[in-house]
């Protein structure tokens, strides 16, 4: 009799601006085989060098809005008049073959996607001060001061519901946060892995 394949964790990895989710998160994808990207749909043109089904799903706003009444989205938000959202067929069928899918949203989607399904791993990355998360965005030299203080008031703001997440992470140096979140997500395959034996 054939083996059924165990399913794969829903992961969300949030964290405010300049935490340094991306290169974590990168370093993530490198170490675990089995982990794979949940692709976004949008309504926004294609930037150069973005390919369809790679960086996004481009579609029409009609497209999008049935998509939406349809219920094809795990979670879905407009941002300056362009809609994102997660399509739920190819997240459901990437976990049902095995692989563990990681989606790249912010905390109102994570909380969207937790109240669908209730066994998404929520890992929230913390900086290791608001003084420390201040350096990196000045650091970075991409930004004004006034978008500084914007962004840290607004990581204020995600800071304050890191208590809705299963887990916090502090990346206060890449590869420790790294090997936390990996043990992190080895730990809920055992667990999950047990409770569809006992089923």
């Amino acid at each position: 009799m054939k083996r059924k394949t165990e399913s794969g964790v829903l992961i969300i990895v949030s964290a405010p601006s300049g935490c340094g989710k991306s290169t974590v998160v990168h370093r993530l994808m490198e170490q675990r085989e089995k982990l794979r990207f949940s692709v976004s749909a949008t309504t926004r043109a294609p930037r150069a060098g973005e390919t369809e089904g790679v960086d996004y799903y481009f579609v029409s706003r009609e497209e999008f809005e049935k998509m939406v009444r349809d219920g094809a989205f795990l979670e879905h938000a407009e941002y300056v008049g362009n809609c994102y959202g997660t399509p739920r067929a190819p997240v459901e069928k990437q976990l049902s073959d095995g692989y563990d899918v990681y989606l790249d949203i912010d905390v109102q989607g994570a909380m969207q996607v937790k109240a669908l399904r209730p066994e998404t791993l929520m890992i929230f990355l913390m900086p290791p001060s608001m003084e420390e998360l201040e350096r990196r965005l000045t650091r970075r030299g991409t930004n004004s001061p006034e978008e500084i203080r914007d962004r840290l008031r607004a990581a204020e703001r995600e800071c304050a519901l890191r208590e809705q997440f299963d887990f916090v992470v502090v990346n206060d140096e890449v590869d420790r946060a790294v090997d936390e979140i990996s043990s992190i997500i080895d730990a809920r395959k055992k667990q999950q892995s047990s409770n569809q034996k006992n089923l």
